[in-house]
């Protein structure tokens, strides 16, 4: 029985490592891509020191708190970043603003996917270590609750509306 219950646990747990290693991954692709837009967008705003500079935070070893924090700071000048770009008709037509803008809204959408994902993953190995009587194998062996993952990005509703033109 109690080894029924471990091996649950060790499988609940490692199935989260894995969906946070997918969160990390679309994250670093989001990141790849903001030096590109930025580039795009040099020569019409000054927001190129803000946007990295925030970019290398948010990748420097962060807890994953410390990530939400600094993810959703990105995030608010990548919304800033966008809305400059409602101003220059130009550089919103341009095919390789485009692509960017593409390629980010859908790096955006993996990384809703990846946080659900991991989410229910959290929440499944959270039930183990609550419910009875696997808590107290949990309990046991030192296993804690862990956090949900919770980021707002560009894309969401709430956001001011991307230029799609």
């Amino acid at each position: 029985w109690g080894i029924v219950i471990f091996n649950r646990l060790v499988a609940r747990r490692n199935h989260a490592r894995e969906a946070w290693s997918g969160i990390d991954v679309q994250l670093k692709r989001r990141h790849d891509l903001l030096p590109k837009l930025v580039e795009a967008v040099k020569a019409y705003a000054g927001f190129e020191r803000l946007v990295q500079a925030a970019s290398v935070e948010a990748r420097a070893g962060a807890s994953r708190s410390e990530l939400e924090r600094t993810e959703n700071a990105l995030t608010g000048q990548l919304r800033g970043l966008l809305a400059v770009v409602e101003a220059y008709p130009d550089l919103k037509a341009s095919r390789s603003y485009l692509d960017l803008q593409q390629q980010i809204t859908e790096a955006e959408e993996q990384i809703q996917y990846a946080r659900r994902y991991y989410n229910g993953t959290v929440r499944e190995l959270n039930i183990l270590i609550d419910s009875f009587p696997s808590n107290l194998v949990a309990r046991l062996f030192g296993y804690v609750h862990r956090d949900y993952f919770e980021i707002e990005l560009a894309t969401q509703r709430d956001s001011p509306a991307l230029p799609f033109s």
